[in-house]
Parts: C-alpha cells; structure tokens; sequence
C-alpha cells in the first residue's frame, strides 16, 4: 500500500569516515606488493589498477546516496512539498548537486592520472602518480563533508516520518490546537497518540488505522492551525497545510464549542473562512466536540449563528458531490471524546461520505466503460405467485423454544446487584435480611417489631415454661461437657502438690513466651537481616553454653563437653600400644580387643568401591566392576575430544579466521 519508503536509505557516511572506508578497501582488494626489478608495464598496471578501483567504489557509493534520495519533482507533490516545508527544498537540492559534482570531479581526475601513469619510467614516478590521485579524489571527499553531514541529518529524520500513502482512502483531522484532534484518533484507531492539556501538544503529522465495510481508512492527525497569514505560519502548522493541500481525503474539521481550548467560537470560524479553499472538491464534517462540557443548543446566538454558516459552506461540498442541497445529514455532527458519544457516527459518517466520493469519481472515469463490457449481473425472477416459507425442522424449533424459555427466566429472576442497581446502588441500597425469615405467614416478615404491646413491654416477656427450659439446656450442656473431658485431657492444677504447680507454672510461661517471641520474629523476618551462625552471639552453639543450660538443669556436663570436644577435633595417629610405659618392650606386638574396638567406632565407615550398595540394581560385585569399567571406556572418547556431555555436537573451527582472512604480507602469519 505504501509507495514511499525512506527508512530504507543506506546511512551517509561522513566525509573522514568516507575516505577512510574506501582506502580500506583499496587496500584489502588489490595486490599489495611490488618490486623495481619488475618489467615496466608490470608496475604501471599495478598502479594503474589501484586508481581505477578506488575511483569505481567512489563512484558507487556517491551513486547509491543520489539514487536512494527521493527526487521531489518525481514524487508525489504531497511528499514534494512535505520534504520542502521540512527541509527547504533549494538546500536539499544544493546538497545532491555537490554529491554529483564530486562523483564527476573523482572519474576525471581517475581519468588524468592514469593517462600520466602510462608513461611513467619508474617505480617512484608511478607510486608518485598514485599517490597524488588518491589526495586528489580525498580531498574532493573532505570538501563536501557538510553536504554529507546535512544529507545524514535529513536521512534519520526522513526515516521517522509517517508511511502515508496518497492515494488511498484517507480520512484527515484538522483545526485549532488542543480541541480534541488527537483524542479522536486515540478512540477510533490503534495509534497512540501523545494528549495533554495544552496546545501543539501534536507538532508533526501521525497516522492511524480504521476499519469501515471490510475496507482501511488511514487517519492522519495533524498539528493545530492558528488564524494568521500565510507568510507567518511555523513548520509545525505547514505541516498541516500541506497534508490539506494535496491529500485526496476527507476533511474533519473540529470546532470546540467549549471554549476550554483557549480559543473562542468567532477565532476557530474565521480560522475555517481563511482555509475553506482547501477543502474543495473534498468531502467536509463540521465536528463540534466537548459536548460533555457544553451542548450544542446552549451556546449563544451569535455562535450558533457562526456555526450554521461553516455548516453551509460544507454544504457546497455536498453538492459539490451531486447530492441534494436539503441533504445535510452528516454535514455537522456532536461527539465529545470523553464520553465517547457520537464518536463512532463521526467516524462512519466520514468513511460512508469519502466512499461515495471515491465511487462516484470511479463511476465518471472512462475505465468503467472498458469494465462494464465484463459484467453480467444476473436478477431471478419469480416464477408463479405461490410462496415458498423456510423449512425449518421440528427439533431447532423445540431447541430455540427451550432458549427461548430459559432466557426469559433469567430475565424474570432478580439478583440482590441488580436490586441494588435498580434502588440507588452501593451505600443507598440495604439489603433487607427478613426476606429469608421462614414465618407461617409471609407477610409477617417485614413487619416492625413493637417495644410495648398490650400495656406490657415486650422485652420483659418471660415464657411460663422457662424453668423446664433452662432444667433441659444445663441437662445437654454437662453431657457435652464429659463428652469433651473424655475426648480432651487437660491438666488440672488442682491435683498437683505445691512444687508441681510451680514447675507447671513456669513451663505455661516459658511456653506463652517462646511463642511471642516466635510471632515477633515472624512479623519482621522480611525486614531483619540474616545473620551467619558464627556471628549470632545468641545462637551461637558452643560447649559453653551447653554446660550452663546442662547445669540449669541439676545434670553434670562434663562428660558431655569433653565427648563434643574430642569429636570437634580432627582424629590424630594414635600412639603405638608398645611405647607405654617401657618404650622398649616389644614382645606385646597384638593391641588389646577393647582398644581395636575403640579405634574402630572412632573411624566412619566406608564401603569398598566393588561392593553392591542396597537400591543400586546390580546382581553382585562383579556386575558392578563390568558396569563401571563400560561407563569408564564410553566417556573415555568424549573426554578426548573436550565435548561437554552426549549432546555436544560443536565442530571446532580448524582455520581461525584472524590468522587466515586477509592478504598475508611479509612476516609471521600469526600477526597481521
């Protein structure tokens, strides 16, 4: 759909970056060396060669800017003016024309210089001439470095201009700043729009799109217009201007009748008088917005006045169209974007008007006589006068009956929200809790209860069976009471001697408190940093504290502190039993029982590699022994080749390509 795509322009390079891109190139595609004791010839083409290849890539790179940069007398006007509005088209020109020159100067001087190379006699003369070509083509480069900069500056912001398409169904939205321009485009198409309360919020054009009748509208917002000359008019509000110029669309001018934009009715009327020239031979909506704040039948006389003469010069565009002059529907409409009422007539109202514009134009085109030669448009016709209803089976019919019953009863059936919808809502509504009362008589549920009834109140009421009452509730209430005895047994501090109740006494405190002090730590373990153990002086396990809760206790914690220290130690050689007392008798070469079976229970025990744990699955030992020597061999390959598991497929790269990419000159390979 789009024709006109500008993000595809290659970036210009500057001028510095430029030579130095086509040097690189040079340098890397042609041969690099050469000697005085070759032929004559041989050094000329050498040289020859590399004068020629730099100018050919010049050439293409200038070529590609200037072909990839739109022409403006070849595009469409809208674009055309667009880009001279932008970018002033002389300058822009200026730039292109100075690409060109360079492109020409480069092959002329490529041309010069390699007539002189010729006739050169020696290896200097010719390096000379070389050299002196490619200062040249560098210095034309450097000379149009501005040129170069301005074009990449139009290139970015070309690339962030809208893909508008001309010549497709368009919708447009003009008028004063901050009535309500963006705001409508935000609702009807999924463009987002930037919306604040001031004016030229909006200062460039953004497209949105729409769906009407299986067909896409593009919208296009454009920056507020101010009522002033012509001459005076900044970017932003040339932008507008242009897009109403040229583009083929339907024009949506909104008129906020509020006043809240800051401009009154007369100023956005005498705003429409001096650009209705723009609006010719293209449909025109006068949309008045902001009906939430003001209608449309409370504004004064004389805007109303105002208003009715915009309506009639949109009329002209009806008419314009060969409609009837009594037709003025869909000429002035009511919406407000807040509410969003009428937003959506405005948008249907616009798309069926452009539609019959473009139809009507289609249909007075000669193409449609080479068309019509092609269509045939077959109408039945009756053939008696008998009618011939739709047969519809018996068991959709029963089906529909059946939906048909059960939405009614959905609709006959009341929720308490709706109740509270229908009566108020939320806070207003109190939903009645008697309803559900289960009285003999219905209508007993909503009645008020009195306070004094037949000379007596009513709270004092005492019922005459309330002794037998009170007799048969004490009667159930120690039957559940045993029940809960046998089931739950609680101690009773009553049983208990004086020393017992003290201990329990202090283990329902000592409990009470661990538990408060569970739930504090709990309320602010988000908050309380983590502690490492070592540092934690109140949990710090040590054989200190061990002792003190031990002796608490009345228990004696020596032992205990001298086994949590032998343990804590590392397990030294122990002593040979033949150096005791007499180092130098050695007839007692067997240590005693006890002594081995000490040593033993010091030492963890290990299972040998070869014996079959239980829940491992092998049959015995030596089954094992084959199953670990197979694991063993299979890896064996994989770790050979530095693979990290079964699924490592890499292929390692057998030439790095910074060690044999390039030309090799003379020296080691490894560096370039």
């Amino acid at each position: 759909m789009v024709q006109y795509n500008f993000k595809k322009i290659t970036i210009v390079p500057t001028g510095k970056d430029f030579v130095d891109i086509i040097l690189s190139r040079t340098q890397r595609q042609t041969p690099t060396v050469v000697h005085k004791g070759y032929a004559i010839s041989r050094i000329r083409q050498f040289y020859m060669r590399k004068v020629k290849y730099t100018q050919q890539n010049f050439h293409e790179k200038l070529s590609t800017i200037i072909e990839e940069f739109p022409r403006l007398d070849d595009i469409h006007p809208f674009y055309g003016d667009l880009l001279h509005v932008l970018y002033n088209k002389d300058h822009y020109k200026l730039a292109l024309g100075q690409i060109n020159t360079a492109r020409n100067l480069i092959g002329k001087i490529a041309k010069d210089y390699v007539k002189l190379l010729k006739y050169g006699d020696s290896l200097y003369r010719c390096k000379s001439l070389k050299v002196a070509a490619l200062g040249r083509m560098c210095t034309v480069i450097k000379r149009i470095g501005p040129s170069l900069a301005y074009l990449e500056q139009i290139r970015q912001h070309m690339a962030r201009l809208p893909s508008i398409d001309p010549n497709t169904r368009t919708i447009l939205i003009c008028g004063y700043p901050n009535v309500g321009k963006s705001s409508f485009i935000n609702k009807i198409t999924r463009a987002d729009v930037d919306v604040q309360p001031y004016a030229f919020t909006t200062k460039s054009l953004f497209v949105g799109h729409t769906d009407y009748k299986y067909l896409r509208y593009q919208v296009i917002d454009t920056p507020g217009i101010l009522d002033r000359p012509f001459e005076d008019r900044n970017i932003i509000e040339m932008c507008s201007i242009t897009a109403l110029a040229h583009l083929r669309a339907a024009v949506l001018f909104f008129l906020d009748i509020s006043g809240s934009c800051g401009y009154s009715i007369a100023q956005q009327a005498a705003l429409f008088h001096s650009i209705k020239s723009l609006f010719m031979n293209k449909p025109l909506i006068i949309v008045c917005n902001k009906t939430d704040l003001q209608p449309l039948e409370g504004i004064s006389e004389e805007d109303m006045k105002l208003v009715m003469e915009m309506k009639a010069e949109a009329m002209k565009t009806v008419m314009g169209q060969g409609g009837e002059p009594t037709d003025d529907e869909g000429v002035l409409l009511t919406m407000s974007t807040l509410t969003e009422e009428g937003v959506i007539a405005v948008k249907n109202a616009a798309c069926e008007r452009l539609l019959n514009q473009r139809v009507e134009m289609k249909m007075k085109s000669k193409k449609l006589n080479d068309c019509l030669n092609r269509f045939h448009v077959a109408i039945p016709k009756p053939r008696d006068q008998k009618e011939r209803p739709a047969c519809i089976p018996q068991a959709v019919l029963e089906a529909k009956a059946r939906k048909a019953d059960q939405a009614a009863e959905k609709e006959r059936r009341k929720l308490e929200r709706d109740l509270e919808d229908e009566n108020g809502g939320a806070g207003v509504y109190s939903a009645s809790l008697r309803k559900h009362y289960i009285l003999a008589n219905d209508e007993w549920k909503e009645d008020i209860m009195p306070e004094i009834m037949d000379g007596h109140n009513v709270y004092d009421f005492i019922d005459p069976d309330i002794l037998q009452r009170l007799e048969e509730l004490e009667r159930e209430e120690g039957i559940r009471q045993e029940q809960e005895a046998d089931d739950d047994f609680e101690m009773d501090g009553a049983e208990l001697t004086a020393e017992e109740q003290e201990a329990l006494a202090e283990i329902r405190k000592k409990k009470s408190f661990l538990i408060q002090q569970h739930r504090m730590k709990k309320s602010t373990a988000e908050s309380r940093p983590i502690v490492p153990r070592k540092f934690d002086k109140e949990r710090q396990f040590t054989s200190e504290r061990m002792g003190r809760q031990l002796s608490s206790l009345g228990l004696d914690p020596s032992l205990a502190i001298n086994r949590a220290r032998s343990k804590s130690r590392g397990r030294k050689r122990e002593r040979s039993p033949e150096r005791g007392e007499d180092a130098m008798d050695v007839d007692n070469d067997q240590p005693s029982k006890k002594l081995l079976r000490l040593r033993s229970r010091s030492r963890s025990r290990s299972r040998p590699p070869n014996e079959v744990a239980p829940g491992e699955g092998f049959k015995d030992s030596a089954q094992k022994v084959k199953a670990v020597k197979l694991a063993k061999k299979s890896v064996k390959k994989r770790n050979k080749d530095a693979r990290r598991g079964e699924a490592d497929r890499v292929i390692p790269s057998l030439k790095p390509k910074h060690l044999f990419s390039g030309k090799r000159s003379i020296g080691k390979t490894q560096r370039r």
